[in-house]
């Protein structure tokens, strides 16, 4: 079986399985986001926080909340880390200085999961479990509660009422996203990821000495991590580590829970509006550009372009044996369309055309299908634009399921759009401009350029994968990558419920036959050239200097 037909057997498995499981799984995650009723666990965290879990807030009491409980979250994380070398279970590693400490506390709390540290090197068994691994839970569901409150503010009238934040933290972290990763850790330790406390152990000879291996909590925390969307990697190499990703049933299965969440929730959107077909027409758009991307991905990675690549049989370079161009083409699609960002493979040592197709999906924003929450909220963002569009051409009022999209909602969408081209283009921009900064770029030119390009498009998008090759445990790069991540998660969000209070205050406006169709695929073609028409106007100069370049020159 030659590896092009391996990699596309992989991918209809992998649709097959998003198949079967999207539709049941979407169905509860209405249920638990519509229910009144509370588990007992979940009454016990509603005493120890003191709220109560049935007050309705309206959109900036729902933000302000998300915006504390996340500033929190930042500051114990960064003070677990601070005071790790006091810690039992540190493994003799010191405290995390403070620019780093920084920086990994915005990255998790941000769902960015970026790492300007060796994982086996740096953190001990408190902080990996009890700081990162929790983030990666409560982050997500964070990230789930905006989304649903978006959809409730189309779903609601005549009330600026979005839910209770507390609630839907709760909910998704209790009812969701724990009892999925439990199972998903018992299948990664069936693959042979590894599960323990152990500390470090010296193994082999290799070359006269001994290697250094550590223990720990990987496959509950791998779990999580591609589940939640999140990325960070126990281990310095992440998913190409043997310990997190064994083999290629590991590999698939770690793909199929980046994805699941996402494309499940374009059916609990659909549930919640009390329209299936409009749930189907973003999870078509989602779906089109998932596949689309994985397939240019594979076609430039298996194109042969002399006598090396026809012996390797395509670009391999960077990439782990037992998974191949296939299996690390779709692992690659996989996180950068999501908000992601592990790896198991070096992006930085893909072909020109395929960094660029790794650093356009995130520059896309993400949604295809995204991140847990974030990609639903980011395509319907989307949706609103191309409504408007549509309305403009035809000299309509756009609506979109019975609201009318007027100046307080398209400029709460254009907001949305332009946060994260301002912060990777200025960032990107300064990095270049200042002598320091350039100097942690290992290759010069086109190469070198996409280096700091992809690292502030992925902190910014809240991705968190990194292109390789750029030395980023800078306090430059600590502190300004810490900051786009903070500013690209949480100024988003407040747009996003901005939005969904103005929408749920709106009486429902009736259909009439002149009101665009927005369930039909010709409404999803139109959305998914809006998605590519604004992302390539935003940032084709800035890809024409890096990979588009690079390339072209290869």
């Amino acid at each position: 079986m030659s590896p092009q037909v391996a990699g596309i057997l992989q991918l209809s498995a992998l649709m097959a399985a998003l198949a079967l499981a999207c539709r049941p799984l979407g169905d509860y995650l209405a249920k638990v986001y519509s229910s009144d009723r509370h588990c007992t666990p979940e009454k016990w965290v509603y005493r120890i926080i003191g709220v109560n879990p049935a007050a309705e807030m309206r959109w900036p009491a729902y933000a302000r909340a998300v915006l504390a409980f996340s500033a929190v979250s930042v500051l114990l994380l960064y003070f677990l880390q601070r005071i790790q070398g006091s810690l039992p279970g540190s493994l003799g590693f010191s405290s995390i200085d403070p620019d780093q400490a920084f920086n990994t506390a915005a990255s998790f709390v941000a769902n960015t999961n970026w790492q300007s540290y060796s994982g086996e090197q740096a953190m001990g068994h408190v902080v990996q479990t009890g700081g990162l691994a929790v983030q990666n839970f409560l982050s997500a569901a964070v990230g789930m509660a905006v989304a649903v409150a978006l959809v409730r503010g189309f779903a609601r009238s005549r009330t600026g009422e979005l839910g209770n934040f507390w609630a839907d933290l709760v909910r998704g972290t209790v009812r969701v996203l724990v009892p999925v990763s439990v199972a998903g850790a018992l299948v990664l330790v069936a693959c042979g990821a590894i599960q323990n406390f152990s500390g470090i152990h010296e193994v082999g000879q290799f070359t006269g000495g001994t290697q250094q291996w550590n223990g720990g909590a990987v496959a509950s925390q791998e779990a999580i991590k591609e589940l939640g969307t999140n990325g960070g990697g126990y281990f310095n190499a992440n998913a190409a580590h043997p310990f997190e990703n064994p083999n290629p049933l590991s590999n698939l299965f770690e793909i199929f829970l980046i994805l699941l969440i996402p494309f499940a929730l374009t059916r609990t959107f659909g549930r919640m509006v009390g329209s299936l077909k409009q749930g189907y027409a973003i999870l078509g758009t989602m779906a089109v550009l998932w596949i689309g991307f994985t397939a240019l991905m594979m076609w430039t990675e298996f194109a042969h372009r002399g006598p090396a690549f026809e012996i390797a049989g395509g670009a391999m370079e960077g990439k782990e044996t037992r998974f191949g161009i296939a299996g690390s083409s779709i692992f690659a699609v996989a996180t950068t369309l999501t908000s992601t960002g592990a790896v198991n493979s070096f992006h930085s040592s893909y072909t020109g055309f395929g960094g660029g197709i790794a650093m356009l999906g995130m520059q896309l924003g993400e949604i295809a299908p995204g991140g847990v929450g974030s990609g639903l909220y980011g395509m319907l963002i989307m949706a609103v634009i191309a409504v408007f569009i549509a309305g403009l051409m035809v000299g309509r009022t756009p609506e979109y399921l019975g609201k009318k999209i007027g100046i307080r909602q398209i400029q709460l969408a254009a907001c949305y759009i332009l946060v994260t081209p301002v912060l990777v283009l200025g960032f990107t921009a300064a990095a270049m401009a200042l002598p320091g900064p350039a100097e942690s770029m290992t290759n010069s030119g086109a190469h070198g350029f996409s280096e700091i390009l992809y690292a502030y498009t992925s902190g910014a998008n809240n991705n968190g994968s990194a292109f390789a090759g750029l030395d980023a445990d800078t306090p430059w790069f600590n502190t300004t990558i810490g900051i786009a991540m903070l500013l690209g998660r949480f100024l988003p969000m407040v747009f996003v419920l901005a939005l969904a209070g103005s929408l749920a205050e709106q009486k429902p406006v009736p259909e009439t036959t002149g009101t665009l169709r927005t369930d039909k695929p010709l409404y999803a073609g139109l959305l998914a050239g809006t998605v590519l028409i604004i992302t390539g106007l935003t940032y084709f100069p800035a890809l024409a200097l890096g990979p588009l370049a690079e390339g072209l020159a290869s």
